[in-house]
């Protein structure tokens, strides 16, 4: 995306990480893409996919180290003011315990990692301690309803909570010097903010505006 009048631009990347979720036929049947709950026969072979339940697992492995080295590649030719990467699985669940996250951000200068799958709202600030990804700001943006939360909203309960919120939205606001993202509760209360800063990875090229 280009905005030339203010004079920045932002790559984004969106990838897969379902691999995660990618599991042989009998295991964990409440939550294998590749389980059970898939009719005998099944097939995605039609849309390049699995051809069947058996190859499910390994082809979703199989995409997930393609696109590790299709990131790398490309971020480090990326020579955009910001870099924004969207996928499903949380904040450093990228199956190395968050560290593939760290290189991209170290490395190749990823700015900003938005990401889903459990139904609330997380903020993790680039100082937080559970933040394991060198620096990197990332969101959970799971809480816009539709579907039963992580746990009760009753702010009685907010020691079950993964994060600041079950139910409400994120906001961000980019300029060229900073990007600001807001966690907004669903009675309009701004629970969280975190500002970012463009990174230059080791490996990035030099950024245009």
């Amino acid at each position: 995306a280009e905005y030339p009048t203010q004079g920045f631009s932002v790559d984004m990347w969106f990838f897969d990480t379902n691999f995660q979720d990618a599991h042989a036929n009998d295991e964990d049947p409440d939550h294998n893409i590749c389980g059970p709950n898939n009719p005998a026969g099944a097939t995605c072979a039609s849309a390049g996919g699995p051809v069947d339940k058996d190859s499910c697992p390994s082809w979703f492995r199989g995409l997930w180290e393609q696109e590790k080295a299709w990131l790398t590649r490309t971020m480090e030719e990326s020579t955009a003011s910001w870099q924004i990467a969207v996928t499903h699985f949380p904040c450093a669940q990228d199956g190395q315990g968050g560290s593939f996250y760290r290189q991209l951000r170290q490395e190749y200068g990823l700015d900003l990692l938005v990401t889903g799958h459990r139904h609330d709202q997380e903020l993790w600030a680039y100082n937080d301690r559970r933040n394991n990804m060198g620096g990197l700001t990332c969101f959970v943006t799971g809480g816009g309803g539709g579907i039963t939360s992580e746990s009760s909203p009753n702010p009685m309960r907010k020691y079950e909570w993964y994060g600041e919120a079950q139910y409400g939205f994120f906001d961000i606001t980019v300029t060229k010097e900073r990007l600001t993202v807001e966690s907004i509760n669903f009675d309009g209360k701004v629970l969280r903010t975190a500002e970012v800063r463009p990174h230059q990875g080791s490996k990035s090229k030099e950024q245009t505006e």
